[in-house]
């Protein structure tokens, strides 16, 4: 038999297949460059609005034991409607209105804080209990201004001139302060006592009663 001598240079089935050196340094360059073209984009400066917020963080300032029991809450809207005119000018030329809508709640409050045992009267057959506490009492409205917004203004030509030239061309503090006086007459001038002393009383009621009491009974009167 003959024997056939293999040219290894031709004997592409004994060699594995390998990748071109040139190929490998083009891959290699090619990431690179992309790499690097990645690094520069992220580098430059960005051109969109950002929103840096700069607050300081939360302090404390004071605490206090709460010794009062918020025994109903109201929720309270006002529309403050003021007008400041110029005597004898029309008010296109000079004058403003502003209307306000505004949204405001009060707590009614009853002092648990000289609650003791002269102010608890027991029976003698220790059946009955009666719990003598101060009149509830409302507390300043507080201005709600995700639900208050002016709902119209209007300025005379001087007011809007004198605006455009003005660092602070709207002061509405003047309004808001009306309308929170007005949010107090208004909490003032409701049931919220009335429905307070309701409250404490089915609240007492459920508590005393759960401590073996078959009759509770709630008074509210002036106590010093």
């Amino acid at each position: 038999m003959s024997q056939q001598t293999l040219d290894p240079d031709t004997d592409h089935s004994r060699r594995p297949h390998r990748t071109p050196v040139k190929a490998i340094v083009a891959i290699v360059v090619v990431g690179i460059v992309a790499l690097v073209g990645v690094q520069v984009l992220s580098s430059l400066p960005s051109f969109e609005q950002r929103t840096v917020d700069r607050s300081t963080e939360p302090l404390m300032v004071a605490l206090e034991d709460i010794s009062e029991y918020h025994a109903a809450t109201g929720t309270f809207q006002v529309l403050v409607d003021v007008e400041k005119d110029t005597p004898w000018v029309p008010d296109a030329i000079s004058g403003e209105r502003t209307t306000l809508f505004a949204t405001g709640h009060a707590d009614a409050l009853v002092d648990f804080s000289g609650l003791g045992p002269e102010r608890i009267t027991v029976s003698p057959d220790g059946d009955a209990v009666t719990i003598t506490l101060p009149p509830p009492t409302v507390a300043a409205a507080t201005l709600d201004p995700a639900n208050s917004r002016i709902v119209d203004r209007d300025r005379g030509l001087a007011e809007r001139i004198g605006g455009a030239l003005a660092d602070n061309p709207v002061q509405d503090e003047e309004l808001y302060l009306l309308a929170t006086q007005k949010l107090d007459e208004a909490a003032r001038q409701s049931d919220l006592p009335a429905r307070a002393e309701e409250n404490t009383r089915q609240m007492l009621t459920a508590l005393t009663s759960s401590l073996g009491f078959p009759q509770v009974t709630v008074t509210f009167a002036d106590v010093r």
